[in-house]
């Protein structure tokens, strides 16, 4: 990696978090307390965040930072979370009550005012399920609960997710070449009127490229999985980042009368980064489908609520809303500088969350690996593109969840590449 590039404070894994000389050793980080913790926002996310000692598995995957990597592969922010959450466990974990826990009803109010105030659609409580593990265990349970006789369908790229829950739940599965033209991609939505008696699996916004699918395209797949006697499963873990400008289309919200074969999944790990006390909560209109999900997931010894996970859920959606406006001001504008420098590189250029899905080729990588390549020459962990189906060789998503002073950095290491896709936009 060239000498002269800026590189970020080398990553440290420890067994302790590491208070720095000027404070006395303690749990607390300056990151989750003491000065600067009530700062504005924009302004915490303007500042390094030291992610040293917490388990960071976004880290370890890239080697811990060493030789100055910055990672930019997993889906979490390296971004401080909603000072609101680690109030609100600080205060929760004082009391040394941790047994059993009831589900608390209050919480699916708080998930249909969330929806009526961020998104302008009503969601009645009684389609509310309040989950105590993450998204992916939500898919895996909801294909039991739901018991497609047929194929399950989904896009490619698509988030790899959904062909290993599918191979684990032992259910056939076909990939769906999504469409794309010059403003990115698009719901071949007529592809998938195979799927009769199975399901349809979407990340929504879309994962890899942020993507925001339109009303029209997320409402005529739910009429065409409907008339198929298929379920649509709408994964909506990045709908509330959802970039100013463009609105998310809340599956069961526009899926009108076949809303009843329709199921939302949405997270405030994704949303309020807090991935690792994992949750999620489910939106199914159909009464029946919310039993069986319920027995499910019984079966297995989970039921709704969970203790930590209720204080998370309940604290961001409460509170948490202008921590969210400022990060999506701060993601809009790292958006902005990164599709600027990479042009034509960019696939499709991104409307949501911060994820930034990229042609290898157009950066002079190989599309073989491409991963490999960006680390090598740039200092950069990335996803690569294959791990997103057949549709996603050649192609790499990048993370730009980052610290101001961290962008700049990745940047800078870019620029060589930025100029290399320019090049070959315009050779004759």
């Amino acid at each position: 990696m060239p000498a002269d590039v800026p590189r970020p404070p080398p990553h440290r894994e420890a067994t302790t978090v590491i208070a720095p000389p000027d404070q006395p050793d303690r749990p607390d980080t300056p990151e989750n307390s003491g000065p600067g913790f009530d700062r504005p926002f924009d302004q915490a996310f303007d500042r390094p965040f030291d992610r040293s000692g917490t388990g960071s598995s976004k880290w370890a995957r890239a080697g811990g930072g060493a030789g100055g990597v910055i990672p930019m592969g997993l889906a979490d922010m390296d971004l401080p979370g909603p000072p609101t959450v680690a109030r609100a466990l600080e205060r929760r974990a004082r009391h040394r009550a941790y047994g059993y826990t009831v589900c608390d009803p209050a919480g699916r109010e708080l998930v249909a005012r969330w929806y009526r105030e961020r998104h302008g659609v009503e969601v009645d409580p009684a389609w509310v399920l309040l989950l105590p593990f993450g998204p992916r265990t939500a898919v895996r349970l909801l294909l039991e609960a739901v018991r497609p006789a047929g194929e399950v369908l989904f896009p490619t790229p698509e988030w790899g997710g959904f062909a290993q829950l599918c191979r684990a739940a032992g259910l056939p599965y076909r990939e769906v070449p999504l469409a794309r033209d010059g403003a990115g991609y698009r719901l071949p939505v007529a592809a998938f009127a195979g799927c009769r008696d199975g399901a349809v699996l979407l990340s929504s916004p879309h994962n890899p490229s942020g993507r925001v699918w339109s009303e029209a395209e997320v409402s005529a797949l739910a009429e065409v999985a409907a008339r198929a006697g298929a379920v649509l499963v709408s994964d909506e873990v990045h709908g509330d980042l959802t970039h100013p400008g463009h609105r998310h289309p809340v599956a069961v919200a526009v899926a009108g009368r076949h809303r009843a074969r329709t199921v939302t999944l949405n997270s405030v790990g994704k949303t309020f980064n807090t991935s690792g006390i994992p949750s999620c909560f489910a939106l199914v209109p159909d009464a029946a489908l919310r039993e069986r999900l319920a027995d499910v997931m019984a079966g297995y010894g989970l039921w709704e609520g969970g203790l930590l996970e209720q204080v998370v859920q309940q604290a961001a959606l409460r509170e948490g809303g202008p921590w969210l406006d400022a990060l999506l001001a701060h993601l809009a504008a790292a958006r902005d500088r990164l599709t600027a420098l990479l042009g034509g590189a960019v696939r499709s250029v991104p409307e949501a969350s911060y994820l930034l899905w990229v042609d290898a080729a157009a950066l002079g990588l190989p599309p073989d690996g491409a991963r490999a390549a960006l680390l090598e020459r740039y200092g950069l962990e990335a996803s690569d593109g294959a791990d997103f189906g057949p549709g996603g060789r050649g192609s790499l998503r990048l993370n730009y969840a980052l610290p101001t002073p961290v962008l700049a950095a990745v940047l800078e290491r870019l620029r060589g590449a930025g100029a290399a896709a320019v090049t070959r936009l315009h050779r004759p």
